[in-house]
């Protein structure tokens, strides 16, 4: 009896040393989490001669075939509505533009600033997920575009790119269309994903990297209302 009753005594202690050692762990993953909160923060290094690192999913994403959420160049919100009545940098009249107040470097829209690339405040990458996350510039996609291999694929049934750097790793951009007033369109068939850069010459749209399953372009210009995805990026430190 005597024997049997240590038996248990030792079985209690070693349950309870068990149970600390995991609060333990769990309390210093805590202490040493990433600056970026999962799944956002899923980082991928394609080995790019840079040393940029690519997120593993759409701003919004849970997973690297999930579409995300879709937001205007410049707004760190989404919206129900996505047009120059809502857009957030400009006055308009029904769905017309008449003057940019911010990011215009032509004179036909109203006061000059001179402003081409994403302030911190109006990037939603840096702005949702802090930690040095910002939209990539044209010159980031000029980079991935020009350093990795892109096959037009589907990964757990959806279409888009998968993209293979120079070190074997991949990155999956889905073809996740885009918004136009309230209407969702071309899942499955186009990829829209914002540059932090605008369109110089036109300042009302901002740069671009498109693909459908037959062609790749960068640097096309898109409205600056419309309501597509973010793939985030970061320094590698």
């Amino acid at each position: 009896m005597i024997d049997k009753k240590n038996n248990i005594k030792m079985k209690k202690a070693f349950l309870f040393l068990a149970m600390a050692a995991t609060l333990l762990a769990s309390c210093d993953k805590d202490d040493n989490k990433p600056d970026i909160p999962e799944p956002d923060g899923v980082w991928v290094d394609l080995g790019l001669p840079s040393g940029t690192l690519w997120a593993k999913c759409n701003l919004g994403a849970t997973a690297p075939e999930e579409y995300g959420d879709y937001f205007a160049w410049g707004e760190t919100t989404t919206k129900e509505v996505y047009n120059w009545s809502t857009y957030r940098y400009c006055t308009a009249e029904g769905d017309s533009l008449l003057t940019l107040t911010k990011y215009n470097t032509s004179e036909a829209y109203g006061t000059v600033d001179s402003l081409t690339t994403l302030e911190a405040a109006d990037d939603a990458a840096t702005v949702i997920l802090g930690g040095g996350a910002r939209i990539p510039t044209s010159d980031q996609w000029q980079e991935l575009r020009e350093n990795t291999t892109l096959e037009w694929t589907t990964q757990n049934g959806v279409a888009g790119r998968l993209l293979t750097g120079p070190n074997g790793n991949t990155l999956f951009l889905p073809a996740a269309g885009g918004y136009s007033d309230s209407v969702l369109y071309s899942t499955g068939v186009i990829g829209y994903y914002w540059t932090a850069t605008l369109s110089v010459n036109h300042s009302e749209g901002a740069r671009i990297f498109y693909f459908r399953e037959e062609e790749i372009r960068l640097n096309v210009r898109t409205g600056r209302f419309s309501g597509i995805s973010v793939r985030p990026v970061k320094a590698n430190r």
